[in-house]
């Protein structure tokens, strides 16, 4: 198994088949911009990275419904292969969505358009 920094990256750069382009979403932070980052991606053309804006609010959701997910259902769970475990995360969507209610902000959305409208987009 890889390891280090970048020992993610190089798993992923294994198994996804040679010719696909590859994007990777992180958090809007300076280490993207680090020498050893820069060389990586540098070696690795097929690889982008995008970046959240700062603070999205809208990304708490989603991480909040993986948690969930890998909580409830995956986490010291046994599949026998891909399908059984495709078929589980197709009955908690199931289950979840028979008593989602909305996501309702806290923020006026003015606000958090002023913020977006604030953010930089970086490049790598």
């Amino acid at each position: 198994m890889a390891s280090g920094r970048f020992g993610f990256l190089h798993v992923a750069e294994a198994a996804i088949p040679r010719g696909k382009v590859s994007h990777a979403i992180l958090g809007n932070v300076g280490s993207h911009k680090h020498p050893k980052v820069r060389a990586w991606l540098a070696r690795h053309p097929r690889w982008t990275f995008r970046f959240t804006t700062t603070s999205a609010p809208w990304l708490n959701a989603v991480a909040g419904f993986f948690s969930t997910l890998t909580r409830c259902r995956l986490r010291r769970s046994s599949f026998t292969g891909v399908v059984d475990l495709q078929a589980a995360i197709e009955r908690a969507i199931a289950e979840h969505n028979r008593r989602a209610r909305p996501f309702v902000w806290t923020k006026p959305a003015n606000d958090i358009l002023a913020a977006v409208g604030r953010s930089h987009n970086p490049s790598v």
